[in-house]
């Protein structure tokens, strides 16, 4: 089925000359003068080659039909990352490439939706957001009171990220998953 470019987003599986490729970022670029585009960095699922496209924004792509439903991460082994469809119980192993970046936000029991093409894994969706625990973090300096005042934290899932200066560790926090930025304190 055809989209218009501007439409697609990460994660977003697109067919070009037969082949599928993922999109692993899509920015809508409004220059002041002239046409704007929609640059698209995608990876071709079959050999992980990387390419980078830039279609006007009212150009159409060909978006592979491809069966996107919820799954529960189980666990990660030598294999790959676990995950079971709540809906049949069936498993699917996802290699560690189809996953990336998001590996760090995956924890036990928590729902993405993966993406599959002929019942392969080819892409994963996060949800938006995530909780963690701040494992350790810099003492907050007295009288620092500054609104843009952030300091490094490590959270329990291993990646960095900057937060206000009053969260001290042990402090559950949520972040955005597309970059790891602090959103808010954990309201549980």
């Amino acid at each position: 089925m055809k989209v218009i470019a501007s439409s697609l987003r990460k994660g977003s599986v697109v067919d070009m000359d037969g082949k599928l490729y993922v999109v692993l970022s899509a920015e809508n670029i409004h220059p002041g003068k002239g046409t704007p585009v929609t640059q698209l960095n995608m990876r071709r699922i079959s050999d992980g080659v990387k390419i980078s496209e830039r279609y006007r924004t009212t150009e159409t792509v060909e978006r592979a039909i491809v069966d996107d439903r919820p799954h529960t991460f189980l666990y990660q082994d030598a294999e790959g990352f676990h995950f079971m469809n709540p809906e049949s119980y069936d498993q699917l192993v996802a290699p560690a490439d189809i996953i990336g970046d998001a590996a760090p936000y995956l924890t036990d029991g928590c729902t993405v939706t993966l993406s599959t093409h002929d019942g392969v894994p080819i892409a994963i969706e996060l949800p938006r957001l995530a909780t963690f625990e701040v494992m350790e973090t810099e003492p907050s300096v007295k009288g620092q009171t500054a609104s843009s005042s952030y300091k490094p934290a490590v959270l329990s899932n291993g990646l960095r990220t900057m937060i206000p200066p009053y969260i001290g560790p042990g402090t559950r926090i949520v972040v955005l998953t597309e970059d790891g930025s602090y959103q808010e304190r954990a309201k549980d």
